[in-house]
C-alpha cells in the first residue's frame, strides 16, 4: 500500500513521527509531500524529508491520506494543489486521517458538510461553520474519515486508520 502524507514547517512532531512510523510498520510506502522538496522543521526538534511537491501529487496512486496538525496545515491549506488531491481522495471514498489542525485542509475543501468529526478545540467553531457535526471524542470515524484531537489521541487515530487500510 502506498499512503500520501502531507506536511509542512511547525507541524507537530508527533502527528508526523508516529503515523509515519506506523505505516512503515504496516509494509506501506509513505511518501512526504511539501510546499518544499527540502527537510521539514517541526515544532519541537522533529526533522522528515519531503520528497514530493503538491505540483507532482497523483492522487490516484495511493490508498490513504494522513493529515498531521501542528501550524503547518493553515499554510497548506493555501495550496490549490494540495486541496484538489485532498478533495480527490475524499470523493473516490479512499480512508484519510486528518489529525488536530489537519481538519483546516479538509474544512478549505468543503468536504466536511454533513459529515462527523472532531479535532483540535481551538478550531471546533471553524469545524462546525464548515457543516461538520462535531463531536468531542479521541477518534470519530465518519465513513472514509477518521479524525482525531490531539497527541493523546494517536494510538486510537492510527488503529482506526489502520482498519480502514486493511478493508
Amino acid at each position: 500500500m502506498k499512503i500520501l502524507l502531507i506536511t509542512y514547517d511547525n507541524c507537530d512532531d508527533s502527528e508526523v513521527l508516529y503515523p509515519y512510523f506506523r505505516m512503515l510498520e504496516e509494509g506501506c510506502e509513505v511518501d512526504v509531500a511539501s510546499l518544499e522538496r527540502r527537510t521539514i522543521n517541526a515544532k519541537y526538534h522533529f526533522k522528515i524529508d519531503a520528497g514530493l511537491l503538491p505540483e507532482e501529487i497523483n492522487a490516484a496512486d495511493y490508498d490513504g491520506l494522513i493529515l498531521p496538525g501542528g501550524t503547518a496545515p493553515e499554510k497548506l491549506r493555501q495550496n490549490q494543489r494540495i486541496l484538489d488531491a485532498v478533495s480527490y481522495m475524499m470523493d473516490k471514498g479512499l480512508p484519510v486521517a486528518s489529525i488536530c489542525h489537519g481538519q483546516q485542509i479538509l474544512i478549505s475543501t468543503g468536504r466536511l458538510k454533513g459529515r462527523t468529526a472532531t479535532c483540535y478545540p481551538g478550531i471546533r467553531d471553524d469545524l462546525i461553520n464548515a457543516g461538520a457535526n462535531y463531536v468531542n471524542e479521541r477518534v470519530v470515524v465518519d465513513g472514509n474519515l477518521v479524525t482525531s484531537r490531539r497527541p493523546e489521541d494517536l494510538p486510537y487515530f492510527m488503529g482506526e486508520f489502520v482498519k480502514l487500510l486493511r478493508k
